[in-house]
């Protein structure tokens, strides 16, 4: 596993939890030698696993949209810095160059980054791991969401199944390396 792209906020959200298990999250893949592939930002929890990161040596790619690097305050300390053209661009570049998905709380956008990412694997465009990781249960209403839509036959189970929780950064990364390390064989 070389990279994971990770989908957050860029706010710091009402925990000051989530900016340390996203500034956990940066460390904990750098000292893998995992590499992290995010929105580019400096701010908010973008800026927090990009620092955590950064601190402890890792490689740190950031794309940014021009219409969001305009408006966002784009961090200058990264590995590499992108700028595209449009969200898609975004989202297509992130995927590229990433072996897995991880979403830390976050609002529309990281949530459209996950779904989207989710949606590709649905349908076999991939076979990425996707995780959200669950600090402070902040996903705990949309995964009883997801139970609903498998209850009213609109999400079929094993899709269900696809969506890797955890509230721990370092299980959910030893989830992600069997997934590969099964996929390998």
């Amino acid at each position: 596993m070389k990279r994971i792209s990770v989908f957050c906020g860029s706010s710091m959200g009402a925990s000051a939890e989530y900016e340390k298990e996203a500034r956990a999250l940066g460390k904990l893949l750098a000292e893998k030698g995992i590499g992290v592939v995010y929105g580019g930002a400096s701010v908010g929890l973008m800026g927090a696993v990009a620092d955590g990161a950064m601190e402890a040596g890792g490689e740190v790619i950031g794309i940014m949209p021009k219409l969001l690097a305009k408006r966002e305050v784009t961090h200058n300390n990264l590995t590499d810095l992108h700028i595209v053209n449009t969200m898609h661009e975004r989202k297509a570049m992130m995927a590229h160059l990433s072996d897995g998905f991880i979403s830390l709380p976050g609002g529309a956008g990281t949530m459209e980054e996950f779904f989207e990412v989710f949606t590709w694997a649905m349908i076999g465009e991939h076979k990425k791991p996707c995780g959200l990781l669950n600090i402070n249960d902040y996903y705990t209403p949309l995964l009883t969401f997801f139970d609903h839509m498998v209850e009213e036959k609109f999400l079929k189970e094993e899709s269900r199944k696809i969506v890797i929780v955890e509230s721990d950064a370092a299980v959910m990364l030893e989830k992600f390396i069997k997934i590969e390390n099964e996929q390998a064989l």
